[in-house]
């Protein structure tokens, strides 16, 4: 299993929990599974197509990441909104 870390207002969404232990073999997969355990995230972090938003940034052990970034047992993906502001 890896490890997800949502942060932000993120993770109100996902139970209140900033780690969810989820299997899956490539980041977009993990992201489903944490969607479906946590139905009030849907929209937020993958569009209607299902692909990350292009607001939300994704890590897997500190290296950038995207949809099909592959993840094996033990790694850790960050989902990260980014910030805006004037």
């Amino acid at each position: 299993m890896a490890v997800v870390c949502v942060r932000g207002p993120l993770r109100k969404l996902a139970g209140g929990r900033a780690e969810h232990e989820l299997e899956g073999a490539t980041v977009v997969e993990l992201l489903r599974a944490l969607e479906r355990g946590h139905p009030e995230l849907g929209g937020w972090i993958l569009d209607e197509r299902g692909v990350i938003r292009r607001h939300i940034n994704v890590f897997v052990n500190g290296e950038r990441g995207g949809d099909s970034t592959a993840v094996r047992a033990g790694d850790r993906v960050e989902v990260v909104p980014a910030i805006t502001g004037g």
